[in-house]
């Protein structure tokens, strides 16, 4: 790529992405939108959208964002396959560096680069990655069909995945640290209709084993009291749904990051905390990280960049 420049540029697809690259085409930004090497953020890992507004019949993910690309497109985005490997936000217009080794100039930029699924930190994850292991039900449900399968997690996104591998595998245990579900009223509900689901509360996992594919973990009930008791269940599949990290890697000592790595913003605005550069969606939000969220904040960062470029 030759050496270009844009009055705004995006980093990131997703609903955040494509939201900003709306409106900022509609006020005239002409933005290019770097959408990474696997478009479209963590919708397109969920199979039906139910809660997203304007679909009351729902709306497959994948679709979702696709036709949320293919708008930014109409309006005269520019969105590049590429990756975006550093930025250099100390003065303007800001330089940002991508795969190819060309730089960008921008006099504005809007981080869109959302969260990352969450793991335990066992060696064992690593071990059976993509023989047991996954973080995506969506991804790799088909595979675990009339099979046994355990869900790590006890919030919405857990629940979802114990739905929809509910419909496919033989039998889904919920493994849950807690003595209770941190879910909303909704979801818990649709789990008591499935009777192949089995929530084991106040359990951890401690490792996994199987010989050259997953066969089972190893859990641990009660884990540091006088009730404590160890014990195995024999499962094909392990996926994780314990919350996501944000993906800001790349903007460390360029940005105000808060203790969890989300960046902060000067709420009600998506400012950062250097002028000009703007967050949207998961990448600054540890509290709601739901799509309907996401693309309202990519609308807002757009305005504040066409703002902050008008005065």
């Amino acid at each position: 790529m030759s050496e270009l420049s844009s009055k705004c540029v995006i980093i990131g697809g997703g609903p955040a992405g494509y939201t900003a690259a709306v409106y900022a085409s509609r006020a005239n930004l002409s933005p290019v939108l770097f959408e990474g090497m696997q478009p479209g953020g963590q919708l397109t890992t969920t199979t039906e959208v139910e809660n997203f507004p304007g679909f009351p019949s729902g709306i497959q993910g994948g679709e979702l964002v696709s036709e949320m690309r293919s708008q930014a497109e109409k309006f005269g985005a520019r969105i590049v396959t590429d990756v975006v490997t550093s930025v250099d936000f100390s003065k303007r217009p800001f330089t940002l560096t991508v795969g190819d080794g060309s730089e960008v100039k921008a006099d504005t930029v809007i981080i869109a680069t959302g969260a990352a699924a969450r793991y335990l930190g066992l060696p064992d994850e690593q071990k059976y990655m993509g023989l047991g292991v996954s973080a995506c039900a969506t991804c790799d449900g088909f595979f675990y069909r009339k099979k046994r399968v355990a869900v790590v997690g006890g919030g919405d996104t857990a629940c979802e995945e114990a739905l929809y591998l509910s419909g496919l595998a033989s039998k889904v245990y919920m493994i849950v640290r807690k003595d209770y579900l941190r879910a909303s009223q909704v979801m818990q509900a649709r789990l008591k209709d499935r009777d192949n689901i089995e929530i084991l509360f106040n359990c951890n996992t401690t490792g996994l084993f199987g010989d050259e594919v997953l066969q089972g973990a190893h859990l641990v009930e009660f884990k540091g009291t006088d009730r404590e008791r160890h014990f195995d269940i024999d499962i094909d599949g392990f996926f994780l749904a314990i919350g996501h990290t944000p993906n800001t890697d790349l903007f460390r000592g360029q940005l105000e990051l808060n203790p969890e790595g989300y960046i902060n913003v000067a709420s009600p605005s998506t400012q950062t905390s250097v002028d000009g550069v703007f967050a949207a969606g998961d990448v600054a939000d540890p509290i709601y990280q739901q799509a309907v969220n996401a693309a309202g904040s990519g609308c807002r960062a757009a305005i504040d960049a066409e703002r902050f470029l008008n005065v």
